[in-house]
């Protein structure tokens, strides 16, 4: 169902790769590095009282990689630097748990969206790769993928909105910018 900027209640995240560079199973709160702009996008949301939201998928943890505190030691570093988000949602099983929070699984936003007392079809998802736009059209949520380096072609193809970086992808959910070319962030 779309979702038009009249309705959207909540814009949520992915983590890495979207609002930080994505630092592999980063344990280490010192390693993060958001990407330029997201702040300010994020302080413009939060002005317009839209909430906002990160959802991760963070397999280390099932692996062995890395532990829960960890995680939540590096999401209290994100939200140091980023400023506060009014929900987090952190899945931690492997893609072959099964489970139901993982995405391309949809029960990430649906439990953001039920914390925030939304309808799904009121928030939009932001992310950097196929699983992440994918979550959000199983959810019923609008997806805007923002790609880098790390996003593979066919996602990009696939997915039915593209934007350069953070700014572009709010102005496409508010109908502020038309579209542009994206150009690929991320490490050199």
């Amino acid at each position: 169902m779309a979702t038009n900027a009249l309705t959207l209640k909540a814009v949520l995240f992915d983590r890495d790769g979207t609002l930080v560079v994505d630092v592999p199973y980063n344990g280490d709160p010192q390693r993060v590095e958001p990407f330029p702009g997201a702040r300010s996008v994020l302080d413009g949301l939060r002005s317009l009282g839209v909430a906002t939201g990160v959802l991760s998928n963070q397999s280390g943890i099932a692996r062995g990689l890395l532990t829960a505190a960890e995680v939540d030691s590096v999401n209290a570093r994100v939200e140091d630097l980023l400023g506060p988000f009014d929900v987090w949602e952190v899945c931690p099983h492997e893609a072959s748990d099964g489970c139901l929070c993982r995405k391309p699984a949809p029960g990430m936003i649906h439990s953001a969206c039920r914390r925030l007392g939304i309808d799904p079809s009121e928030a939009a998802f932001i992310g950097d790769i196929g699983s992440d736009v994918e979550a959000a059209a199983a959810a019923g949520a609008r997806g805007v993928l923002v790609p880098t380096r790390q996003t593979r072609t066919e996602e990009v193809e696939a997915a039915a909105e593209v934007a350069a970086d953070l700014e572009q992808a709010v102005a496409l959910l508010f109908g502020e910018l038309p579209l542009r070319r994206p150009v690929l962030r991320g490490p050199a």
